[in-house]
């Protein structure tokens, strides 16, 4: 009962033989109100359909199969809806023509009836059936695909003409739905994605907090990016329009504070005042973009852009990941030679100068005593040894070490290698357990926990085993006291007193730089969000987004904080951590994806938690390292999952039999798809170079830039059709070129349809003695039918009138009007995979086993 949804009514359907009989018996009934009969249904649900037929005996297949024929109709969703309202036999026979339009013929002898066909992963949408506008029917029962609309066209994108309209239209479209995003929270699902997001966005900022330390020489570290992470999550969760996306600590941000802090020291220069400026005229220069509402630009961040700076990000993640599991082994070197001797005899030596008094020198008192001078003390220089067969004291050593094992390193047994266990550990489990949804094992509801909850059995399993080896793996570090890091800095600022004057204005040079990179970082991932795959009903708020990044920018300028801004990979995964799919699914069904979960709270509670982690020290201490990096690796991973630029990547390597039935490979060649995926890799390969290599750091934003234009000349390499599949179509500079161009593409259209075709009667094998005669034909594309043109023919009746009864020949020979259904059929091409092709059937009730239904229902029998 659990799998039938509420309010669902069932269709009973009757068939049998009776000797009584010398034709068929039709009935098809719909109650005013649906009733339980009894135990006719195998559940407790109510009938509104009955079907009954009876007929002679010697027809059982026969019957059956029509029986099971009409389960199929009142299965489809469109046909059930055309059952409910019909008034007439005439609505009933309009409905099955209309679904015999959408089915696939499947030739015989091609497939093998006792295999079950799979159902698909994603099903396609009904909604174009349901309008009488629908078009034709497409092959291989597809409907056809949606136009993107060519210029991103989201309301939200929408230039307003007016000072901050785009803002007060944020403000005022969010308004409405503030109320709910606290309310739709209320769920398992959003305990599960604070629980995943918390340790997932902990991580990288004590992580990147770490490194800001050693990139800014200690002036913002672990301490300061947990307090920036607590006001900007918190700021940004209640005030946002759009808090799916999570603010973060980013790759790209790090590289600019590297940057910025190594020109200060080479120009000893304060860097945290010069940084305050920075950020200040970043945040200005933020403001004015959405004064005149300029994150419309985002219309030219195309699906190209977009995966590829998320593709980048997620190599982030994996390469980081990695790299961290392999500094282990530095600091905790493994025993590759366990048989080998090891000699650690070693000895430190050091001299220091002690200094002497005068008066506990009696042979210096006597001499100097003589020459009646007086000395306070004397200097001595002394020669000290030091045990270095000990770790700790040949780091310590201030002199030389001497012996033949000064160069033997210390090893320590299994901490790598169990570093190794818990990470893969971590990432095979978080991995398996997210994907068991849609898995054979256990009842959907221990599955659905199981997927939610897995990357916090992942960390609790894991660090459950770390306690139990008791081997000394890394653990998490959280600073202890809530101060600066440097003893150097306050919590605030000072604009001025460090710094020539005149730097305060120069400061907006590298802040062009910075907002090129923050603006292309937040907007880049809250497109990703706000695609329409994800089925937002709330929608975004790119102004009103740009606008809170841009005043606590300023905020952590003055505070000497780390800048946060939209984090690709965490957003993506706060994504996929909250997207809901149907419970009320038949067996083997997959479910149905329904959208996202859109609410604040997860966010609000994620960066509250965060806040208040130097107060959970005594918990979070016991968390190994490397788990953390299994869950970085998680994330990664799965933020790659799903992108078309790996699948295009996967294609390159498949031969054509083997490749996956995807939509662009159907209207796309496949060399051309592989050239539009050579060009992307490329460009992603030069923005992880450039990101890597030090002395081209200061470039990273202008790449980033720089995509949207690469993406704006492949215009000139390929079609707006192919692009049109393999990526968003750009918005065109000049509208009125190609409004003028469909208009004159649109006359000539009609001056074909409309033009004469004039045939020489001689080329039609006529002798006319001379004369030159010729027939015109008015050519009408859309009313000329050769099905019903052929089945007016006499030849084509006297063949229908065998195969059908003697009551439906007549009617046929009466009835000018056929119907004619398009079937599909497949064709397989010269790659291998399946082709589009198309037969006209001239009555949908020549097919078995719709026949039978087709001849009882135009017959008219009760």
């Amino acid at each position: 009962m659990k799998k039938i949804p509420p309010g669902a009514e069932a269709a009973n359907i009757f068939v049998g033989e009776v000797e009584y009989l010398n034709h068929q018996v039709v009935a098809f009934v719909r109650l005013a109100k649906a009733q339980i009969i009894g135990d006719l249904t195998e559940v407790p649900v109510p009938t509104r359909f009955l079907f009954l037929l009876l007929g002679p005996v010697g027809n059982q297949n026969k019957f059956h199969e029509i029986g099971r024929s009409i389960a199929t109709l009142m299965s489809d969703e469109i046909f059930h809806d055309v059952a409910y309202h019909a008034h007439s036999r005439d609505d009933l026979l309009a409905g099955i023509d209309e679904f015999l339009d959408q089915v696939t013929v499947l030739p015989p002898g091609e497939w093998d009836p006792s295999i079950r066909i799979e159902p698909p992963k994603s099903v396609p949408s009904q909604e174009g059936r349901k309008t009488a506008a629908s078009g034709p029917p497409q092959p291989n029962g597809k409907l056809p695909a949606e136009d993107e609309p060519e210029d991103h066209s989201d309301p939200t994108l929408i230039r307003t003409g007016r000072l901050f309209g785009g803002l007060i239209n944020d403000l005022k479209r969010k308004a409405s739905w503030y109320k709910s995003d606290f309310t739709d929270a209320l769920a398992a699902q959003s305990v599960a994605s604070f629980i995943f997001l918390y340790f997932a966005c902990l991580t990288p900022i004590i992580t990147f907090g770490g490194l800001l330390g050693d990139a800014t020489d200690q002036s913002m570290a672990a301490l300061e990016s947990i307090l920036s992470g607590c006001i900007c999550g918190v700021t940004y969760a209640l005030f946002s329009g759009q808090p799916l996306t999570i603010l973060g600590s980013t790759g790209p941000v790090l590289v600019f504070e590297t940057i910025l802090n190594d020109f200060c020291k080479e120009h000893d220069l304060n860097y945290l005042e010069l940084r305050l400026w920075v950020g200040t005229w970043t945040g200005i220069i933020l403001y004015i973009m959405v004064a005149f509402d300029l994150s419309a630009l985002v219309r030219f961040i195309t699906r190209f852009t977009e995966e590829s700076f998320a593709a980048l990000i997620s190599l982030i993640f994996i390469q980081q990941s990695l790299g961290k599991l392999f500094n282990v082994a530095g600091s905790n070197r493994p025993n590759l030679h366990p048989n080998d001797v090891l000699d650690y005899n070693c000895t430190c030596i050091y001299i220091t100068n002690e200094t002497i008094p005068a008066n506990e020198s009696s042979l210096a008192a006597t001499t100097l005593g003589a020459l009646n001078q007086s000395v306070a003390n004397i200097t001595v220089n002394v020669t000290n040894y030091l045990d270095a067969s000990i770790e700790e004291n040949r780091l310590k050593c201030p002199g030389e070490l001497i012996g033949a094992g000064c160069s033997t390193p210390f090893f320590v047994p299994d901490v790598f290698f169990c570093s190794v266990l818990l990470f893969i550990g971590t990432f095979t489990i978080a991995m398996s357990l997210k994907m068991s949804r849609n898995a054979s094992f256990f009842p959907t509801i221990v599955r659905g926990m199981m997927s939610d909850f897995a990357v916090l059995i992942a960390i609790l399993s894991m660090v459950l085993t770390d306690f139990l080896l008791g081997v000394n793996t890394p653990k998490l570090i959280v600073p202890k006291d809530f101060a600066p890091t440097s003893p150097n800095r306050g919590w605030v600022v000072s604009p001025f007193g460090k710094n020539e004057w005149w730097l305060s204005i120069a400061a907006i040079i590298p802040a062009l730089l910075c907002t090129i990179l923050i603006f292309m970082d937040q907007q880049i991932t809250a497109v990703i969000v706000n695609r329409k795959e994800n089925k937002l009903k709330k929608g975004g708020g790119y102004h009103l987004d740009l606008f809170v990044v841009a005043t606590l920018i300023i905020i952590c300028s003055f505070l000497g904080l780390p800048w946060f801004v939209a984090a690709t990979v965490l957003s993506i995964n706060h994504v996929n951590s909250l997207k809901k799919e149907s419970q009320c699914s038949a067996p083997g069904e997959r479910p149905k994806f329904l959208g996202v979960r859109e609410q604040r709270v997860t966010h609000l509670m994620i960066f509250i938690f965060i806040g208040i982690s130097v107060l959970l020290t005594a918990v979070l201490v016991f968390i190994p390292m490397p788990v953390l990096y299994g869950v970085f690796l998680y994330m990664g991973v799965s933020s790659l999952r799903g992108m078309q630029l790996i699948d295009r990547i996967a294609i390159l390597f498949m031969p054509a039999k083997y490749q996956p039935d995807l939509l662009y490979l159907r209207h796309v060649r496949t060399k051309r798809v592989h050239l539009f995926t050579f060009i992307q890799v490329v460009c992603l390969g030069v923005l992880y170079a450039i990101k890597s290599v030090k002395e081209i750091k200061i470039a990273f934003p202008i790449m980033v830039l720089a995509m949207c234009f690469v993406r704006k000349f492949m215009d000139k390499l390929f079609t707006q059709q192919e692009l049109k599949w393999l990526d968003d179509i750009m918005p065109e500079v000049h509208k009125r070129e190609k409004e003028d161009e469909e208009k004159k593409q649109e006359e000539q259209r009609r001056s074909l349809i409309e033009d004469s075709t004039s045939i020489p009667m001689a080329a039609l094998g006529f002798n006319m003695g001379g004369e030159n005669w010729t027939v015109a034909a008015q050519v009408d594309s859309d009313a000329l039918n050769i099905s019903e043109e052929m089945s007016k023919t006499a030849m084509w009746k006297s063949i229908m009138s065998n195969e059908s009864s003697s009551n439906l020949a007549s009617q046929n020979i009466d009835d000018g009007d056929h119907r004619s259904s398009s079937k599909n059929l497949l064709l397989g091409d010269e790659d291998g995979r399946v082709a589009k092709g198309k037969k006209e059937i001239r009555d949908w009730s020549s097919i078995k086993p719709f026949r039978g239904i087709a001849e009882q229902l135009q017959n008219g029998d009760r």
